[in-house]
């Protein structure tokens, strides 16, 4: 049977180019639009779909460009319109789709809106765009409700009146410097309207949206049940300013105008969110036919290195969120994140130490699964290249505002957006055309052996795994089918199938286990032994008859066939 290929959107392989750290092209040491353009012949040589770019919007970069100041323009740092304009007209040569990251929470402090807000009375038109509000205690000396800030603190700020006198409250979800919208205003639903028209007419391909879950806030802003409000920094979600119901109408509303664009070419541009939500049943409900094209599943990019944990979280977005007709949207790395091959470097249990040899096996698995998977994946930049976290960054050039509310670096995010490696042995690894010159983030010695030059080189390295996983996912038709079955398997393993007559196993021990399959398979993580599967490594076959059922355990998790 002959299966169709869907929309580009539903299986599409894309790349998250984090602008500042993945190439420079006029040598100042911080990434830029030149300098993306310059690697999207790499991207293409690598078999990715597309690429989704970092805000590149004028910002004070007080949080890296997710603090907007305009979002109808393109900051000095990275370059202009005109260079945009190429970026997206070259990477359409190449077959490659473009994605814009837009910021609807919230904006920048230096926001004209916000500057105009702060030099207007309470009640005024200007501060009825944002979230002011008159503080509790008698001279209104206390922020106006309990809730804390996602980057540490509290989410309230303070102002001084025209007259010189403290004043009212400002409400931001993450830093000062980032107040959120009040999308319950008219106008600002208007405005983003206009911000999406001007860059769907520029030609990119859609838009990965920041906080979707945010934009609207419970009425009357109460306190906030949240048992942890009171922390200096919480993780738990707050339920009166995420996840709100009059949410979902800003996305039928992106969508209706982004297919508007269609109707007129035939060609879908589409909306993916970083929806963070208790359950994939929550994300679910993002991802009917008239709201977003696709939601990230984080649940596998926080689980621990465990065949149950993955088999679950698997089984759940397969269930509640292929249910709706849309694709899960799957995720290991991203830029707010630890690399996958230091966090895989820990097995469960006390007192582990930390071993990047199998935490790069592990990353390799999972890779490879991942891309084995029904539905859409997005990689972040140096994944291919098998790059760890980068640690130990001296505390005076860490910029992430999380360090400089919290004062912890250890949870920082600066790690993982240490400028990429692309050739050489010493600093800055190709990544600027200036010999010598420094990068807005230090990169260590060891990244030679991490070039994209030392890797493509190296034929057993992980990027030419990613590229034959990519050239296989995109010839074999088994792996257009949009179903799975799982197969029982050894302990420690998950094994299931696609289509017909194509085979995924991973092994999530330490030693090597029985193949689910005869003979060699097509591709594996890491070499296997004929009729094994080795230690911390998947691989894939292609079957010419019923796959073998072992005997000799159950697939961890759900009930397999």
């Amino acid at each position: 049977m002959v299966i169709p290929r869907a929309p580009w959107w539903r299986d599409a392989v894309m790349y998250q180019v984090y602008l500042r750290s993945f190439r420079d092209g006029n040598g100042d040491g911080v990434g830029d639009l030149r300098g993306a353009r310059s690697g999207l012949s790499y991207l293409a040589a690598l078999g990715v779909d597309g690429v989704w770019l970092s805000p590149c919007f004028p910002s004070p970069q007080y949080d890296h460009g997710y603090d907007v100041a305009d979002y109808r323009a393109i900051d000095p740092l990275f370059g202009d319109l005109d260079e945009f304009d190429r970026l997206v007209d070259d990477a359409h040569r190449l077959g490659l789709k473009v994605l814009v990251d837009v910021v609807p929470n919230h904006c920048s402090a230096q926001h004209p809106w916000f500057q105009e807000a702060l030099r207007s009375a309470r009640g005024s038109a200007a501060r009825n765009r944002f979230h002011f509000a008159d503080g509790r205690g008698h001279n209104g000396e206390l922020p106006p409700n309990n809730w804390r800030a996602m980057f540490g603190g509290p989410a309230w700020t303070r102002v001084r009146e025209p007259d010189g006198r403290p004043g009212q409250w400002y409400l931001h979800l993450f830093t000062p410097h980032q107040p959120d919208l009040d999308w319950r205003n008219p106008e600002v639903g208007e405005h983003f309207d206009d911000v999406l028209r001007f860059w769907l007419d520029r030609g990119v391909d859609g838009f990965r949206i920041d906080v979707a879950v945010g934009l609207y806030k419970h009425p009357g802003l109460p306190d906030s049940p949240d048992p942890n409000a009171d922390e200096a920094a919480r993780d738990a979600v707050n339920p009166l300013a995420w996840n709100q119901p009059e949410v979902h109408g800003v996305w039928r509303r992106w969508r209706a105008l982004c297919d508007s664009y269609a109707a007129v070419d035939g060609a879908e541009r589409v909306l993916v969110g970083e929806v963070a939500v208790p359950t994939p049943a929550d994300q679910a409900l993002y991802l009917r036919p008239d709201e977003l094209h696709q939601a990230f599943y984080f649940d596998l990019l926080h689980a621990p290195w465990d065949a149950d944990a993955f088999a679950l979280r698997i089984d759940a977005a397969l269930r509640d969120i292929a249910s709706t007709g849309a694709p899960v949207t799957w995720v290991l790395n991203n830029h707010d994140q630890q690399r996958s091959v230091t966090r895989y470097s820990r097995s469960l249990g006390l007192g582990d130490i930390p071993d990047l040899d199998r935490g790069a096996a592990r990353a390799r698995a999972a890779a490879l699964m991942m891309l084995a998977l029904p539905g859409s994946a997005y990689l972040y930049q140096g994944e291919e290249l098998g790059l760890p976290e980068v640690t130990g960054l001296p505390r005076h050039v860490l910029t992430d505002p999380i360090v400089t509310a919290t004062g912890d670096p250890q949870r920082g995010r600066d790690g993982c957006r240490v400028p990429l490696p692309w050739s050489g042995t010493q600093a800055p690894f190709g990544f600027s055309g200036a010999a010598g010159a420094d990068t807005w983030l230090p990169q260590p010695d060891w990244f030679a052996s991490y070039s994209v030059e030392s890797r493509r080189r190296d034929g057993g390295s992980s990027w030419h795994l990613y590229r034959e996983a990519l050239q296989l996912r995109r010839s074999l038709a088994p792996l257009r089918d949009p179903e799975l079955r799982w197969l029982a398997g050894p302990p420690e393993t998950i094994v299931f199938t696609r289509g017909n007559g194509f085979l995924c196993a991973v092994n999530f021990s330490n030693s090597p286990v029985a193949a689910p399959a005869p003979g060699q398979p097509v591709l594996s993580s890491t070499p296997c032994d004929e009729g094994k599967l080795a230690a911390n490594s998947a691989a894939w076959w292609l079957l010419d008859r019923e796959p073998v059922r072992l005997g000799s355990g159950t697939a961890p998790g759900p009930a397999r066939e």
